[in-house]
């Protein structure tokens, strides 16, 4: 693609998204919001597997914590919303911090498997602590805010919260620090032997992609009014890779085109079909064979900018 055109394809992608809900009827409306928020998970996922190369397989619990952050604190403090959208990010970053103390001084499949561990022990807890989170029943029926209430003020709200949060982390990956947890990604014994503090700026990577996967959370409470634990399971965790995979790891927005992809498909298999599992399996297949890259992957292969990762 070329940057002159760049600009140009943005502004359409953002007046299309502006209207859908225009046009679209309202369940449509819906399947749209949750496609925004999903691809903001995956774009956070991306920024500590894609750009800093750490097999992070349980990023789906930092998503859960930032939802059930934000519905207690909306079903049982009392707090204004504002305080509850604030709440459940950083509760999921403080756990990042801490699951990240605990898993960087392990590597790559060590590393994926501890974190897999870790967050099954945290669904465990809030999948039996009944008193607390509700079980396995979640918490339902959460009070929102009459401006982003209805199926189109939650629409421009988390498309909203989605574009700041996307621009941020594209910010993020462009900045210094970002050029630098890359190079740790592509040689962490060079980027050591020059002065780097690995260990550090990897933290720091994890707690910035667990603080965005917790925004992703948050809006999930407004867009659905309910929490569950199953959206914390390390299963959803390998779908938010795939959808990575899918659109292509080492692109910005590989992400967002995976998750649109996994999103509709998903609707359009609960529809049709109870078959969903093997779906998903025959996509990550042919995916590694014939799209090992991604699919914005293959347009970024071909084109000059090839080196640059944030293009």
């Amino acid at each position: 693609m070329r940057r002159s055109a760049a600009p140009l394809l943005l502004f359409l992608l953002l007046a299309t998204l502006l209207a859908l809900p225009h046009v679209l009827p309202r369940f449509h409306t819906y399947v749209a919001a949750i496609v925004l928020l999903t691809a903001l998970l995956a774009t956070s996922l991306n920024l500590a597997i894609g750009y800093t190369g750490l097999y992070q397989f349980g990023h789906a619990v930092f998503y859960g914590v930032g939802a059930y952050g934000t519905a207690l604190v909306l079903t049982r403090s009392g707090m204004p919303a504002p305080v509850a959208f604030l709440v459940g990010p950083l509760a999921a970053a403080v756990l990042s911090l801490l699951m990240g103390l605990i898993c960087i001084r392990l590597s790559k499949l060590y590393f994926g498997m501890l974190q897999i561990s870790l967050g099954s022990l945290v669904w465990a807890v809030v999948y039996r602590w009944y008193s607390f989170t509700g079980g396995d029943d979640g918490i339902h029926g959460i009070p929102i805010p009459d401006a982003i209430a209805s199926p189109k003020g939650s629409y421009y709200f988390t498309l909203t919260v989605t574009a700041l949060c996307v621009f941020a982390m594209y910010r993020i990956v462009r900045s210094p620090f970002g050029k630098v947890i890359q190079g740790i990604r592509d040689n962490p014994v060079r980027a050591a032997a020059i002065g780097v503090d690995v260990k550090l700026h990897q933290l720091a990577a994890l707690v910035i992609a667990g603080f965005f996967g917790g925004v992703a959370g948050s809006l999930f409470v407004v867009v659905e009014n309910s929490v569950f634990p199953d959206m914390m399971f390390w299963t959803f965790s390998l779908e938010v890779l795939i959808m990575c995979l899918l659109g292509g790891m080492y692109t910005f927005f590989g992400p967002f085109v995976g998750a649109s992809v996994i999103v509709l498909l998903r609707v359009f298999a609960s529809v049709h079909t109870q078959y969903w599992g093997l779906i998903l399996g025959t996509i990550l297949t042919l995916v590694i064979i014939f799209l090992p890259d991604g699919v914005l992957g293959v347009f970024v292969r071909r084109s000059p900018a090839k080196e640059d990762p944030g293009a």
